[in-house]
């Protein structure tokens, strides 16, 4: 599914329409990704699960076309975990 199939199945689900659907889901998503930014940034939606960021420390890796070592500079990544109904429908079990 992308942006635009999930716009059109919140639309038909929540019976408004496609612009309104829209409106929603970018502010969703500009919420958790402001809510991120700010220290210690957590969304946490019961059940479906937890948006925060991690700290991805520093690292030596390898460039695959020289074969040469590169340092890898720490940062930060966001992180998703899913919360128990969301996991309880993808793996099947109810």
């Amino acid at each position: 599914m992308n942006k635009s199939e999930l716009i059109e199945a919140m639309a038909n689900d929540a019976g408004i329409t496609k612009v309104a659907a829209k409106a929603a889901l970018e502010s969703f998503m500009s919420n958790v990704m402001n809510t991120l930014q700010q220290k210690d940034g957590k969304v946490s939606l019961v059940g479906f699960g937890t948006f925060s960021v991690a700290e991805r420390a520093a690292r030596q890796g390898i460039n695959p076309a020289t074969k040469k070592p590169i340092n890898i500079a720490a940062k930060k990544v966001a992180k998703f975990k899913a919360g128990a109904d969301l996991a309880t429908a993808v793996s099947g079990n109810k």
